[in-house]
């Protein structure tokens, strides 16, 4: 009896592959004539400068500054708000964001905003302030509650014009069309998808990340890694999308470490910029994965920061799809030199994910997720086999006693 009710799962789990698969080819296809409307891009330092100067230009007078109270207190903003004022721009400043935003946080600047009859946003910071920004632009044209512009295609009237500065080299949320909002109640991050969060301009200026502190550079760079490799071994991959993907792994494979151990390296800075809008424009179309969709829960429940879930998770979770992707983690090694030249693609799709934790374990990334608790794993399992079941093309799926499985493995000793 037990041998057949185990049979009867295993013949389920395979329909259910097949199904997701056919669903996954129509989805590619409908992606790859998707009207992406890729912002303009700004590149190198005091760009954020230029990029202030477009605003004005396009006749924007009233702008709202998305941002957190670190970076004001920093210092981050000065000469952007000078540029403002010496343009005669109006501005007003929303720093109440905070990591994993929430729909309150949200409200919060969408009242500034009207307050400020504000016409444009102005983002500047990491994923977060990006996102805040895109969720109160789209509560500005779209006059509805903040959860019902979530899911797929819901922000059906756009947003306000939105101009992104990142000071982080991980997220690509400049060049993205998703945001993602925290329900701290419910203990879930609900993500908002549309073409039309896509930001209008955007400023890669490696001169605002050299304060960065060494942790969070290596946190968000594992980040904008993860983004790379899981669009490159998404089925959902496309040519156009693997040559954003190969040159932002091999520039973070080359220069995220000198980012790290010498913060005010401004090459290293503004290569690892690029490479994070590289990858944000692959996963934008390829997509992400399992690492994703584990790392997400573990940010709604426990507050983990992103790329440092991101980080903890991706060689687990590519340890379990490498039979599906050995030949395309293999090209990743080639393309970056790394493992021997003449190796079997099993053995460089080794060197690859070794390399991975070689990097984590140099940049103080623990292998362990201190906060998991075991009470909690089934519903984490639960919550990223739903969260990639109908969004991600990932190379090989998860049963639920194999997603648990491969979450206890981050159990604290």
């Amino acid at each position: 009896m037990l041998e057949t009710k185990t049979g009867d799962k295993h013949m389920l789990h395979t329909l259910e592959v097949i199904f997701l698969r056919i669903y996954m080819v129509i989805f590619k296809a409908v992606t790859f004539i998707m009207p992406f409307k890729w912002p303009q891009t700004f590149e190198g330092p005091d760009s954020s400068l230029t990029l202030v100067r477009a605003m004005a230009q396009r006749g924007y007078k009233r702008v709202l500054i998305v941002t957190d109270a670190v970076l004001v207190k920093l210092g981050v903003l000065d000469k952007m708000k000078a540029e403002l004022e010496k343009l005669g721009v109006t501005y007003a400043i929303y720093d109440g964001v905070e990591p994993n935003p929430t729909v309150a946080q949200i409200e919060a600047g969408y009242d500034i905003l009207v307050q400020n009859r504000c016409e444009a946003i102005l983002a500047v910071g990491g994923g977060s302030p990006i996102d805040a920004a895109k969720m109160i632009g789209a509560r500005a044209k779209n006059k509805k509650p903040i959860v019902k512009m979530t899911g797929l295609f819901r922000v059906w009237r756009g947003m306000l014009p939105l101009f992104a500065v990142p000071t982080t080299a991980g997220t690509g949320s400049e060049c993205t069309i998703a945001a993602v909002v925290t329900d701290p109640e419910q203990k879930r991050k609900l993500p908002a998808m549309d073409l039309k969060l896509m930001p209008t301009a955007a400023a890669l200026d490696g001169a605002l990340m050299t304060g960065l502190p060494a942790h969070i550079t290596a946190a968000t760079g594992m980040d904008a890694l993860t983004h790379a490799v899981e669009a490159y071994i998404s089925r959902n991959a496309m040519k156009r999308t693997d040559e954003k993907g190969v040159e932002a792994v091999q520039l973070i494979m080359k220069y995220l470490d000198t980012a790290v151990t010498d913060g005010s390296n401004i090459e290293a800075r503004q290569k690892m910029a690029r490479a994070s809008h590289l990858a944000g424009i692959a996963f934008t179309q390829a997509g992400v994965g399992y690492v994703h969709a584990i790392a997400h829960k573990f940010g709604a429940m426990y507050h983990t920061p992103h790329g440092l879930a991101n980080a903890i998770v991706m060689p687990y979770v590519l340890d379990y799809s490498l039979p599906d992707c050995t030949a395309r983690l293999a090209e990743l090694a080639r393309y970056c030199h790394i493992g021997l030249s003449t190796g079997s693609d099993q053995q460089q799709a080794e060197a690859f994910i070794q390399r991975i934790r070689d990097m984590n374990a140099k940049f103080g990334i623990p292998t362990k997720l201190s906060t998991l608790k075991q009470e909690d794993i089934r519903e984490i399992a639960k919550s990223a086999l739903n969260e990639a079941r109908f969004t991600y093309a990932v190379p090989r799926y998860m049963t639920m006693p194999v997603a648990e499985g491969l979450i206890r493995q981050m159990l604290p000793a």
